[in-house]
């Protein structure tokens, strides 16, 4: 009986102890899964995040897109950057947002500068949103229509340029560039209105993206640097012509100042053989009245070199009587 006892004791021990140890194996289990939960439940919440900016992106950029005037600050953008990017610089090779007709008519997005004050008119203000959608869109009719679209409002624009007639203010190509920020968009209007290029050509409006546009920047930076080192070279000949000239009026001033010296030791030379002939010619008299003091010597005055080693150098001439 008492080792039944003892045995039963000790079955219960052990089954005590293995209810501890699932008790504790079951809270933690529970513990990390409330930490998988937690996670998870901030994983969601920085997506949801995420999924907010996204939209409040493309919130604005619909209302960029929809406007004239966002079109215009995000066309700008893009093309000042690609214009910083070619090597150009506001204000030698390009100006921005500038009143070439005076009262605010004509006020391209950029201006050009090619040399001899012409200058190249840019216009950045062509709308993108049905490209967009186009790319975006899976179905072949809906792509086609808007694409079909996007061409639209590019003959809508240019004409909106053409109008404007900035070539009478602009005239280095007689014509206005507008600038399309996607090389993709200028392609995909071209490819839906075969037309398209001859009509803008004959409204002189130059449909480009940023390539094309670089190559129209890589001519104004040349021409503009060639105008630059020109008036560099003509500023150089004004300065060696002045200098010359300069150069000229020293050496006639060195060699007038060279005439009145060497009259003037010629003068100091005759007034020395003057002094010392009234000396010789006062000495005897000097003798006939016994003056104990003689006539002190007349000191000739050092020799004046011409080319101006030396100063001019002399004493006054002291006697007495």
């Amino acid at each position: 009986m008492i080792a039944v006892t003892a045995v039963l004791g000790t079955l219960t021990a052990v089954l005590a102890l293995l209810l501890a140890a699932a008790v504790a194996l079951f809270l933690r289990l529970y513990a990390d899964s409330n930490r998988r939960v937690d996670a998870a439940r901030a994983e969601v919440a920085s997506e949801r995040a995420r999924s907010d900016a996204h939209q409040a992106a493309l919130r604005r950029y619909e209302v960029a897109f929809a406007s004239i005037s966002g079109r215009g600050e995000l066309g700008e953008r893009v093309l000042v950057e690609t214009a910083r990017a070619l090597g150009l610089r506001e204000g030698l090779h390009f100006e921005v947002q500038t009143d070439v007709a005076g009262g605010g008519a004509a006020r391209p997005d950029l201006l050009l500068l090619v040399g001899d004050g012409r200058r190249v008119p840019v216009d950045a203000k062509a709308s993108l949103a049905c490209w967009a959608e186009a790319v975006e869109t899976d179905d072949a009719e809906e792509r086609l229509d808007a694409l079909r679209v996007h061409v639209r409002h590019i003959r809508s624009r240019a004409a909106e340029l053409a109008g404007k007639n900035y070539q009478r203010w602009a005239d280095a190509i007689y014509g206005t560039v507008m600038f399309v920020p996607s090389d993709a968009a200028v392609v995909a209007a071209l490819d839906t209105d075969p037309e398209l290029l001859r009509w803008l050509l004959d409204r002189r409006v130059f449909l480009c993206g940023p390539t094309g546009f670089g190559v129209v920047a890589a001519a104004a930076l040349f021409a503009a640097t060639e105008r630059v080192i020109v008036e560099d070279v003509a500023a150089v000949r004004a300065g060696a012509a002045a200098a010359h000239r300069a150069a000229g009026g020293a050496i006639d001033a060195l060699n007038l100042s060279s005439t009145h010296l060497q009259r003037f030791v010629s003068a100091r030379r005759r007034e020395l053989e003057a002094l010392e002939q009234f000396r010789a010619a006062v000495l005897p008299l000097s003798e006939s009245t016994a003056n104990p003091t003689p006539l002190p010597a007349l000191r000739q005055a050092d020799e004046i070199a011409v080319n101006g080693d030396s100063p001019v150098q002399g004493t006054p001439v002291h006697h007495d009587g």
